[in-house]
């Protein structure tokens, strides 16, 4: 088949009408899955594209879409975003999806609906069939995912996670700590696995033996970094640091070690990640890894503008750096007390 097939040509094929495809291209709902996926498996063979580009014209609106909406960190990547888009004159439709990494047929039958300029996703992905609905709609995408392990083909602006944990984890261990515990984010998350990663391959680099006990798996919020920090500090051989997965999970850290009259740093060192606001806020300041957040979301939306001017991308993968900030909450070790 070549590139040249029609609307009719897909009908034709599938046995059904042009009106129930031009249906599927629309976004409509009505139309039942079994011969959806059948179109849609037919318009991906003849890669059927419209025809028609929607230049920018500094009106129009852009979908920013987050798998959960309820931290710091969120309010990081609005603020990279609607820098941007002020600019540009484009107003950002928010959503979320309760916590789900893919968004529900229904909602994207509602962005295919409307038809804006582009969809922004934060830490969710679309499965290969919505992308071809969104592609086929000329309804460009980029993803925010600091998992940093998207299809080449999907534009994304990630950091680099690996690199985070081996900085923070190499800081201490130069500043003698020898036994030092990693709250991370959930197991499963693939920026967590980095970080430990990183984690791990500092000591290993230092040849130290690494205690398994050290390593816990938390959410990235304050109860994970609280409640594994308090098993950790009531060892019999407590760590003498904390490399927590989140600056949020930093603050539970911090938390429980003042209700166990630890003091930081001279007790307990500790490291959070992201560099939000409140890190330089807290008491002590925290020293935490800079994940660039607005600088991601900036970037991703100046991606996805082009992509909706018909400007090809030089790159569909961007890696932001991570850099380790010095505050307060860490000290060498010889300022440690045994408990």
């Amino acid at each position: 088949m070549t590139r040249s097939a029609t609307i009719a040509t897909i009908a034709h094929e599938v046995g059904v009408s042009v009106t129930t495809v031009s249906k599927v291209l629309n976004g409509r709902s009505d139309v039942a899955p079994g011969t959806r996926a059948r179109i849609e498996e037919s318009l991906e063979r003849h890669r059927y594209r419209r025809r028609s580009k929607r230049p920018v014209t500094g009106k129009g609106q852009i979908d920013l879409v987050f798998h959960e909406f309820n931290s710091a960190w969120a309010m990081e990547i609005i603020r990279g975003v609607e820098a941007v888009s002020t600019a540009a004159k484009i107003d950002i439709v928010l959503s979320q999806l309760g916590g789900e990494h893919l968004p529900p047929q229904q909602w994207l039958d509602g962005v295919l609906a409307r038809r804006p300029l582009g969809v922004l996703f934060v830490l969710c992905h679309l499965t290969q069939v919505q992308r071809q609905q969104l592609q086929r709609q000329g309804i460009p995408f980029v993803v925010i995912d600091t998992d940093s392990a998207t299809s080449a083909s999907v534009p994304t602006v990630g950091s680099n996670n690996w690199n985070g944990g081996l900085l923070a984890t190499r800081h201490l261990l130069e500043l003698g700590h020898r036994r030092i515990a990693i709250i991370s984010g959930p197991e499963d998350v693939l920026c967590s696995q980095a970080r430990v990663a990183g984690y791990r391959f500092a000591h290993d680099e230092a040849g130290i033996a690494l205690d398994p006990d050290l390593v816990r798996w938390g959410n990235f919020y304050v109860n994970a970094g609280d409640e594994h920090s308090m098993r950790l500090l009531t060892m019999p051989d407590r760590p003498t640091a904390i490399f927590a997965g989140s600056d949020l999970q930093a603050l539970g850290v911090l938390r429980a070690a003042r209700r166990l009259g630890l003091d930081v740093p001279k007790d307990l060192s500790v490291i959070g990640y992201d560099n939000l606001p409140v890190a330089a806020w807290m008491g002590p300041a925290l020293t935490t890894v800079n994940q660039p957040l607005q600088d991601m979301a900036g970037t991703a939306m100046r991606m996805l503008l082009d992509l909706a001017r018909g400007v090809d991308l030089q790159t569909s993968r961007v890696d932001m750096v991570t850099e380790l900030i010095v505050r307060e909450s860490t000290a060498p070790l010889k300022d440690a007390h045994a408990t």
